[in-house]
């Protein structure tokens, strides 16, 4: 072309492009001029339209589909909208998330409740906001809601620009629910950095939304989040001090993994329901906050009892079906062989419902085979079966209406442990990693809500299964496949739904209400089939194994217990509103009686200052005498180590078994030795209600039970004479040399050592010598002459520990480990710059004195003739290592 036709041309674009931008005139009229004025009489002509204003709404959602619902949802291939109506914004709703498909490994998993927010929709210009608001402040007068509204800030969900402009019939607007739902909503990113320590961030290009589903009160999308890390850092060239986690094991490339979350946005009821205030003295999850309404009372705290709403359908029948049962739906992945089962543990708790005058309030449904919807949306309650590499746990968590404590949902997640467990025994590697399973960031109060939704009962109950199915098998013949194995799995499967559904209905643990149960009721088989062998499903109750010769009653939890039916009678109990203070009152002042005896988790310790100091309060044992328990429970285990080393291994079995049994042996044997220390500088605790319960609160575990504590530890834990494998059962135990991780040969002094530290760490902690110093001021004149003293206690120990220094013995390699974290702990409690304020100076000083008594009987020892290398060798360390924490200079705090 030349260069006139191409200026022609470019001029006649020019004049086309004038022309289009040039508004067209009314009624056909000429247009005028770009920049000339409007003629008189003429409109003025429309600005250009403003290119970031969103599109009309109906041209947004052209060629989608509706699904109708609380926040319709529209979608059109791979785009998805929430609509959200103009008189929705600033209005609360339950916002909540699950996790329905996960990796499957560290805490990972699939099946998992995050948590709720009371939330709101809030209009910012063109931003959508999601909003949770702030619930942990609240007040009932004007300006006290002025104060807080300035002083506690709400918190940003998620946010997305408005994707349509408000309709002109409906009066609402568009929000693209991939700009709002594919960020990192739960905090997930977090939660992958602590179990891996990698950078992992979600990936928006390679996310998307999965599934949607709306009804009238509900709307649920699923997202499907890819989650990423560029690299995978090389390992270091010299092994840390700490050492680090695995990358993901479970996904095909560790760099990436998918997770999908469902997000509920759901309608809180028109009408809120009755509160009822929470009592100490039993134990339910609640709904807290603080009441800063009103100044004249000294704790503004606010504890409302968490619980369905449950009203009868005919208010003066002594038994009537309730308006709305309770409705568990049995998830269509829990295998066929077990839904009886667990059907079973969930129509169980009618039986406390009855008593309060309900008739089938919890019901059981089966979901059908072709259901396309997922239970994970929070209008339906269930119990879901999940798996995973490493884990073995169960879990019952729930949502309520911050409002008034009233729960909305709860979703029972079961791992897959019987289905694998009851033939293989509990792999020593797959009890721990589950642990992390309550925590997140969501709404309720990430701190309160883990330590209400932390629940490890699968994962012991399943390591127990595991000794228990050895023992009986080695014992009595027990056949691992046969029918009595089966139907001790489907009472264990039972056994943790009770105990799960229990917590869905707003119950906490109880662990002490098995010392409530004699040691004759234990055995007598007619009392544990009617009354169970606990009075409550709430504690982690440990196997009721016989001892040789024994006779065998029930093994598990049968049914509900005294203090189950009593719970429930608090929380569901119809009261009328002028009746309910004092019927309430009247309910809870049985505390006192023996069979609803109630102590929860920080009863049972959970770490820190609350290291569980009140031994009747205990995970794993059982009867009402814990340290005959305990005596028990190391004959059981030694029992077993003499059949485990006896029996013959079989052609073609797995070549763990034996290891497995070792291992689990000692997991529970250890439960025992922390729950038997618990004795020493122990204080019995009791829930005192000022004005009303006339019990002493604390009071020091009485001296001949602390000194009897002492000598079975010293005789009995710290003793190798308790620890017997022979030389021949140790030399044929393998590895599997199919795995890359085979493991190393079988070490029980390794294990041994793991043991007894649990009770060093304990006997020898600031809290226990705290405690032993001031139980005097508990005591008596009298009471104190014959009280457990500090120096006792340590005396004790040190004198069981090294007792080969008096006699003059060889101390074997079992001995020398024990002794040796011994000396780690004394060598703790002497570096008191390291300890800081958390020693005492009168532990400090007696920890001191046993030091030197310690390093004259090394010395004296150390000059015996006729001793091995390995223990002059281990003597002079000894010594040494005494001597050096002795002349350290103490920073005096």
């Amino acid at each position: 072309m030349s260069r006139t036709a191409l200026a022609s041309a470019t001029l006649l674009v020019l004049s086309v492009a004038a022309q289009a931008q040039t508004p067209p005139a009314p009624n056909g009229a000429a247009s005028a001029p770009a920049g000339a004025a409007s003629a008189p009489g003429m409109p003025a002509a429309r600005p250009p339209a403003d290119p970031t204003a969103p599109k009309p709404f109906a041209e947004v959602i052209k060629g989608a589909k509706e699904q109708p619902g609380l926040f319709p949802i529209w979608r059109k291939d791979e785009k998805t909208w929430i609509e959200i109506p103009k008189e929705a914004f600033n209005k609360p709703f339950l916002f909540s998330v699950n996790v329905a498909n996960s990796i499957g490994e560290r805490g990972l998993y699939a099946s998992q409740m995050l948590g709720d927010d009371l939330a709101e929709w809030r209009r910012v210009g063109n931003q959508i906001q999601l909003i949770a608001l702030n619930t942990k402040f609240r007040t009932d007068t004007a300006s006290s809601k002025l104060a807080m509204e300035q002083s506690f800030s709400p918190s940003l969900i998620a946010g997305a620009p408005a994707a349509s402009a408000e309709h002109p019939d409906r009066k609402s607007v568009l929000v693209d629910a991939s700009n709002l739902l594919l960020g990192d909503i739960p905090g997930y990113s977090t939660r992958l950095e602590a179990a891996f320590r990698l950078p992992y961030a979600p990936d928006r290009a390679n996310s998307y939304i999965e599934s949607t589903r709306a009804d009238a009160q509900l709307s649920t999308l699923t997202s499907r989040v890819h989650f990423a890390t560029q690299r995978i850092p090389a390992p270091p060239l010299t092994p840390l001090p700490v050492p680090m986690p695995t990358p993901p094991q479970a996904t095909p490339d560790p760099r990436s993994m998918f997770f999908s979350f469902v997000y509920n946005f759901r309608a809180l009821p028109e009408t809120p329901a009755a509160v009822r205030r929470a009592d100490p003295r039993l134990g339910h999850f609640m709904e807290s906050y603080s009441d800063l309404g009103n100044d004249v009372k000294a704790n503004p705290r606010v504890h409302m009892v968490a619980r369905w709403r449950l009203e009868k359908k005919d208010p003066n029948a002594a038994l009537s079906e309730p308006v709305q049962p309770i409705v568990y739906w049995m998830d269509k992945n829990i295998p066929a062989k077990y839904r009886e089962a667990v059907k079973a543990g969930i129509v169980e708790w009618n039986k406390a419902f009855e008593k309060i005058g309900f008739k089938d309030a919890v019901q059981a449904k089966q979901q059908p085979e072709d259901a396309d919807w997922d239970n994970m949306d929070s209008t339906h309650a269930s119990i879901r079966w999940f798996t995973g590499s490493d884990v073995g746990f169960a879990i019952g968590p729930s949502n309520k209406d911050p409002r008034t404590g009233e729960i909305l949902d709860a979703d029972i997640g079961m791992s897959d442990v019987f289905g694998r467990g009851s033939r293989r025994l509990a792999d020593d590697l797959a009890t721990d990693a589950g642990h992390d399973h309550g925590s997140s960031w969501m709404g309720e109060r990430s701190r309160v809500a883990l330590s209400e939704q932390l629940c490890t009962y699968m994962a012991d109950q399943a390591s127990e299964f595991g000794f228990a199915l050895d023992l009986l098998a080695l014992r009595d013949g027990l056949d691992m496949d046969g029918p009595e194995a089966e139907a001790l799995a489907q009472a264990v499967v039972k056994d943790v739904v009770m105990h799960e559904v229990g917590h869905t209905l707003g119950l906490k643990h109880n662990f002490r209400s098995s010392t409530t149960i004699t040691q004759a009721q234990l055995k007598d088989k007619a009392f544990t089939e009617a009354h169970g062998i606990s009075n409550s499903v709430m504690d982690y109750n440990a196997y009721n194994l016989p001892l040789k010769g024994e006779p065998r009653a029930s093994l598990t939890n049968t049914t509900l217990g005294a203090y189950d039916y009593w719970a429930i009678e608090y929380a569901y109990k119809p009261i009328p509103a002028e009746q309910e203070s004092a019927e309430l009152g009247r309910i809870a002042a049985r505390s006192t009686e023996p069979q609803l005896a109630y102590g929860d988790d920080f009863d049972q310790g959970v770490g820190g200052p609350y290291d569980g100091f009140d031994p009747r309060t205990n995970q794993r044992d059982l009867g009402d005498d814990p340290l005959a328990y305990a005596r028990k429970r190391l004959k059981l285990s030694q029992e077993l180590w003499e059949r485990v080393q006896a029996r013959k291994p079989q052609p073609g079995e797995d070549p763990l078994r034996a290891r497995r049994s070792v291992f689990e042996s000692f997991r529970q044997l250890g439960m025992t030795a922390n729950n038997v220390s618990k004795y020493v500088g122990g204080m019995y605790a009791e829930r005192v209600v000022p004005g009303v319960t006339s019990a002493t609160a604390f009071k020091p575990v009485d001296a001949a039970q602390q000194r009897e504590a002492l000598r079975f530890i010293a005789g009995g834990l710290l003793s190798s004479n308790a620890f017997k494998f022979s030389p021949e059962f140790l030399a044929t135990q393998t590895v599997d040399y199919n795995e890359w991780e085979r493991g190393l040969p079988l070490s029980i002094p390794d294990s041994v050592s793991a043991l007894q530290g649990r009770v060093l760490d304990r006997l020898m902690s600031p809290n226990t010598a705290r405690r032993l110093i001031e139980q005097s001021s508990y005591l008596s004149d009298s009471q104190r002459k014959g009280a457990v003293s500090l120096s006792e206690v340590y005396g004790t120990l040190q004198q069981a520990i090294f007792s080969e220094l008096k006699t003059g013995a060889e101390i074997d390699r079992m001995r020398r480990s024990l002794q040796r974290e011994y000396l780690k702990r004394l060598q703790a409690q002497l570096n008191r710059s390291a300890n800081g304020a958390t020693v005492y100076a009168d532990a400090f000083s007696m920890a001191r004195y046993h030091a030197s008594q310690l390093a004259n009987d090394l010395r004296t020892a150390s000059s015996k003739p006729g001793l091995s290398v390995e223990t002059r060798a281990h003597l002079a360390e000894s010594l040494d290592l005494l001597n050096g924490m002795l002349k350290a200079t103490m920073t005096r705090t």
